[in-house]
Parts: C-alpha cells; sequence; structure tokens
C-alpha cells in the first residue's frame, strides 16, 4: 500500500461562511486521501488529511489553490497516518 502520512493543515483568513468545507469535500473527490474539514469556535478551519504523502501534497495545494482568496495564513503538522477514515468528508 506503499507510505502514508496525517496532515494537519488549519486555514486562518475569511475561511468560515464562504463555501469551504464543501469546496474543500469537491477537490478531495480528485484524490486517494481520506479525513475531514471541519470550523473551529476561534474562525479557523481545520482540515485533516491521510493519504500518500506527494496526493496529501498536491491536495492540499488544489484547497489553497482554489480558496486562496479567502486564506490569510496556513499552519500544518505530518505525523503517521492512522487509517481510521474511510472517505473524506465534513465535521461538524
Amino acid at each position: 500500500m506503499g507510505e502514508r502520512i496525517r496532515r494537519t493543515t488549519w486555514f486562518e483568513g475569511t475561511v468560515q461562511g464562504v463555501g469551504f468545507r464543501y469546496t474543500a469535500c469537491d477537490v478531495a473527490a480528485r484524490f486517494p486521501v481520506t479525513g475531514y474539514v471541519r470550523n473551529l469556535r476561534d474562525g479557523r478551519v481545520e482540515l485533516v488529511a491521510e493519504g500518500p504523502p506527494e496526493q496529501v501534497d498536491r491536495f492540499i495545494a488544489a484547497v489553497r489553490d482554489a480558496l486562496r482568496h479567502y486564506i490569510r495564513h496556513v499552519e500544518q503538522t505530518d505525523g503517521p497516518a492512522t487509517g481510521e477514515f474511510e472517505r473524506f468528508g465534513v465535521r461538524y
């Protein structure tokens, strides 16, 4: 199956109320990634993606590109994949 990573990404800016989560899900459908995206109480959006490192890189880059006008700052951390997700979706 190859190496898989888990990347947690926090997006800051005008990222809530602009369709961010649904756009991220649409983008995820084009990549072999699993995980979730959700709004945080502090106004950020958290995105957790698991998959092959190069695919996670491409997925996050595509999300950033699609929503670039809303994003002011991005933070990321990487770790080992847990395999806990069956698909990519929105969490509430």
